[in-house]
């Protein structure tokens, strides 16, 4: 299994949820040479560093559109966690082209210079709306998982290996409903959008902890899912606003009735472990030999929110929400 200790770690888009939650855990588990946060925003940056400092920890201002100044960035850097996206739904529906750059082009970006500069890992951040894409924002991110599956191939007989992790909903994002029904609870009314509608759910740390793992055990080419709960949208209004009443405002455009995060078309080249699911590639790696001995996913194999065998009581849920009051207080 591949170590992290010692190694020269860079983050793009450090400043987000997951970036200040994942440089945080490695500071306090991880033994790294160096770690380095790289993203466009300097009073974040600034904001960040007042909170996160140590000696082996780096703050580097830049856009992962600007692809000079990702080779700047690269020099000297064992593995890049890829996390910097634009994705917010309706913004990206209403700019198209600025979230191909970023997200499109951004990614074609850094999986050339971590080829060029011989970074060892790259592993790039997905989203359950890259499963059947019905919005821009989800066509960008599929655009992107397949450029990095792929990037295996453009590295030719360089040591880069490049893999993805797509999870659900993050508990507490930004742009998240929770944060939106803590909000609204308030006003007596939580706005819900279709009393059917299903989502997967996972914390940060837990997606912090995810990716790591997968850091260790990626070969290259894989697109990791982990086996998370769901929670029907009704019992989640109720386990946040007990006493609200509801107000039933239909599905915004470019939202789906349910998640899916393992499609029925990738299931003949999906395999199934015990804690996750992981989606190979078309081409047949040779390094990948491992994974040949695992069960394959049945060809109508659908991994879905609303399908799902694991769901989240509202206890739980309220542990979760408790936890954001927290941080947010």
């Amino acid at each position: 299994m591949y170590s992290l200790q010692g190694k020269s770690v860079l983050i793009t888009g450090g400043t987000g949820s997951f970036g200040k939650r994942f440089v945080a855990t490695a500071l306090e588990r991880l033994q790294l040479k160096k770690l380095v946060v790289f993203s466009r925003d300097e009073l974040k940056q600034f904001e960040m560093q007042q909170k996160l400092d140590a000696p082996n920890l780096r703050y580097f201002l830049g856009d992962v559109r600007d692809e000079a100044r990702l080779h700047r960035a690269f020099e000297g850097i064992d593995v890049v966690v890829h996390a910097a996206a634009l994705k917010q739904v309706p913004a990206a529906e209403y700019n198209p082209f600025e979230a191909i750059k970023t997200n499109v082009i951004g990614a074609e970006n850094i999986i050339n210079a971590a080829i060029d500069h011989g970074v060892e890992r790259v592993i790039a951040l997905s989203t359950d709306k890259a499963a059947s894409p019905i919005n821009i924002y989800g066509a960008t991110k599929l655009c992107s998982d397949k450029l990095f599956v792929a990037g295996n191939v453009y590295a030719g007989a360089r040591n880069t290996r490049l893999s993805v992790v797509r999870y659900g909903n993050v508990v507490g994002s930004r742009g998240s409903v929770i944060p939106f029904f803590l909000a609204r609870r308030g006003s007596g009314v939580i706005p819900i959008t279709d009393p059917r509608m299903t989502r997967f759910w996972i914390t940060i740390q837990q997606g912090v902890d995810f990716v790591i793992d997968c850091l260790e055990r990626m070969h290259g080419g894989e697109l990791f899912v982990p086996k998370i709960p769901s929670m029907n949208i009704m019992d989640l209004a109720a386990a946040i606003a007990p006493d609200c009443k509801h107000e039933i405002i239909g599905i915004r455009p470019g939202e789906k009735l349910h998640e899916v995060m393992v499609p029925e078309d990738d299931a003949r080249n999906t395999v199934e472990l015990d804690d996750r699911f992981v989606i190979l590639p078309h081409f047949d790696y040779s390094w990948l030999e491992e994974y040949k001995s695992s069960a394959r996913c049945a060809e109508n194999f659908r991994y879905g929110s609303d399908t799902n065998d694991r769901w989240l009581t509202r206890e739980q849920l309220v542990d979760m929400c408790k936890h954001i009051v927290v941080e947010s207080s």
